[in-house]
């Protein structure tokens, strides 16, 4: 009972950080809103006590895959 509200605050953020990510203009924008997803899917799995998990996803969600997507983005960027 004690951990129910903030784990459903914690939920309804993940919610919003998804439609946030998928309405934003700016391709860096989103990339940030999409790695504040993977570290509240981070807290999420470690208040489930899934720490394993919880690693793998701050890891490769937060870490890699943010610096994957903003580097692909700096390769593309047409010169103006």
């Amino acid at each position: 009972m004690s951990l129910e509200i903030p784990f459903l605050i914690i939920l309804c953020c993940i919610v919003i950080t998804a439609f946030a990510a998928v309405q934003m203009r700016g391709h860096i924008t989103s990339i940030i809103v999409l790695s504040v997803f993977s570290i509240l899917s981070t807290v999420v799995f470690a208040v489930m006590q899934a720490v394993d998990v919880a690693m793998a996803e701050a890891v490769i969600g937060a870490g890699l895959m943010t610096a994957l997507f903003v580097t692909a983005i700096s390769k593309t960027r047409r010169s103006r």
